[in-house]
């Protein structure tokens, strides 16, 4: 064989071997984006967020088991090491601000706010919705004192109201479209407030601050057994709260967050938020979040003191 073939040879095989190697390295790279952050590191943080509507030490309290049973159940599944850092703020805008800002990575949402945020920046994702019971709903309650003589909503008419914020789910928005449809508008009570959280609505009902509320059930319901003299005028639902992933999360990370989520079976991991679990959900699901949002307007006809951008969590 001649020189000039031997070279020929020797440089074709070069060029296979390299191309063998290129194509390892592509596939090997091909695996670790699609893996993403977790095949990375031997640990990955990620920041979870959360506003407080309840007192920000029982929110720590109630959460962290929930975290924990997450980051075992994604260990178990994909041999990965995920710690959450969690963080509260005051409010529900600054919560909707932090996640639109990726300052959170994931955050748990009221409803409303998720409709907000959602308006806000379109791809923010839903990683799953909190199970009530095997139910994708849960409840608000207009609550009056246990001793008031009230028996119906009608009967609201020239008194005093308490709301829980300004974005709230169930502590104003469907409070106030349940109101409108028993023909109580804002201009028919005595007086209203916003009182920022739920127990603390609950609280200013047992104390006759005012004769009435709005406020979530399960936080109701625990004011009444630690003896808050206050009982239910009339309930309402909606759709449970979202756990959302950023724009932006690398799609390996939102997916194995979501599966771990779905997978996530320790009653007693999720008892302190008083949910069973995880569900699939959609954004459809919030379409009666969304009305009750765009006829809100309806409550407050005629109300003088009406300013539209100052009355828009859970």
């Amino acid at each position: 064989m001649s020189n000039g073939n031997t070279a020929l040879i020797s440089a074709a095989v070069h060029r296979t071997k390299n191309a063998k190697k290129l194509t390892l390295v592509g596939a090997l790279c091909a695996f670790v984006l699609s893996f993403g952050a977790f095949g990375a590191a031997a640990e990955t943080k990620i920041v979870f967020g959360a506003y407080s509507s309840d007192k920000p030490s029982a929110m720590i309290a109630q959460v962290q088991p929930t975290l924990k049973a997450i980051s075992k159940k994604i260990a178990e599944m994909y041999g990965v090491k995920v710690t959450f850092r969690m963080q509260i703020v005051r409010g529900y805008k600054k919560g909707v601000d932090h996640l639109i800002a990726k300052k959170f990575d994931i955050m748990r949402l009221g409803p409303a706010s998720y409709v907000m945020a959602k308006k806000r920046a379109p791809n923010i994702s839903i990683l799953a919705m909190e199970n009530k019971r095997g139910r994708k709903i849960f409840d608000g309650v207009i609550a009056v004192h246990k001793d008031s003589a009230l028996s119906e909503l009608t009967q609201l008419r020239g008194r005093t109201f308490a709301f829980g914020s300004k974005r709230s789910t169930l502590g104003r928005f469907f409070a106030q479209l349940t109101l409108t449809r028993a023909g109580i508008l804002a201009k028919d009570l005595h007086s209203f407030k916003y009182l920022g959280r739920h127990d603390k609505v609950g609280r200013a009902v047992g104390a006759k601050l005012f004769e009435a509320g709005a406020l979530e059930g399960t936080t109701f319901a625990k004011l009444v057994r630690k003896g808050v003299p206050i009982r239910a005028l009339a309930k309402y639902s909606n759709a449970t709260r979202p756990w959302i992933a950023r724009e932006g999360l690398a799609p390996g990370i939102v997916a194995k967050i979501r599966k771990a989520m779905l997978a996530v079976t320790d009653k007693k991991a999720t008892r302190a938020l008083r949910f069973n679990g995880f569900l699939p959900g959609s954004d459809a699901d919030y379409g009666a979040t969304r009305q009750a949002i765009e006829e809100n307007h309806l409550f407050f006809e005629g109300f003088v003191g009406f300013k539209p951008q100052q009355q828009s969590r859970r």
